[in-house]
């Protein structure tokens, strides 16, 4: 799909040392961008996910092409995707192509299809020691569970 598998050192939000946190992505940005990206197609911004401490991600909650759906922006790393439900343990990814078409200028785009590979087949030696470790923890199943997760 374009997107090629990478798991960067602090994507889960995990890190061994304050020198090894990776930069934030720009939060304020991501709003602008949801809001234009609403109106520009007729729909309107639900809500934004306030800040959690246990989550590695933004979310927006979109009502738009009548539909409800989420956006989902990795908080390290640009990688945004969509989903029909966000919960506790529980986020269903989706494709929106007319979104993606949007944001592709702004984030690198990860398709439901990448998101859905299976954990155990990702190549993770970019990762830290807190990550692995929290990785075996919380064991997710998919590529998805650990670029967007709720782990603490």
């Amino acid at each position: 799909m374009g997107f090629t598998i990478k798991l960067p050192n602090g994507v889960t939000g995990f890190y061994m040392n304050e020198g090894m946190i990776p930069p934030l992505v720009d939060e304020k940005q991501f709003k602008q961008l949801c809001f234009h990206f609403a109106a520009y197609n007729g729909g309107k911004v639900i809500g934004f996910s306030p800040f959690q401490g246990n989550t590695n991600f933004y979310y927006a909650q979109m009502d738009v092409f009548n539909r409800k759906f989420f956006i989902l922006l990795n908080k390290y790393y640009p990688y945004l995707a969509c989903a029909s439900v966000v919960e506790y343990e529980r986020i269903l990814f989706m494709d929106i192509p007319p979104l993606f078409d949007q944001f592709s200028l702004y984030y690198q785009i990860v398709h439901e299809v990448d998101l859905d590979i299976s954990a155990s087949q990702m190549l993770m030696s970019e990762l830290n020691k807190a990550e692995l470790k929290q990785i075996a923890y919380w064991k997710p199943q998919n590529i998805g569970q650990i670029i967007f997760n709720y782990w603490d």
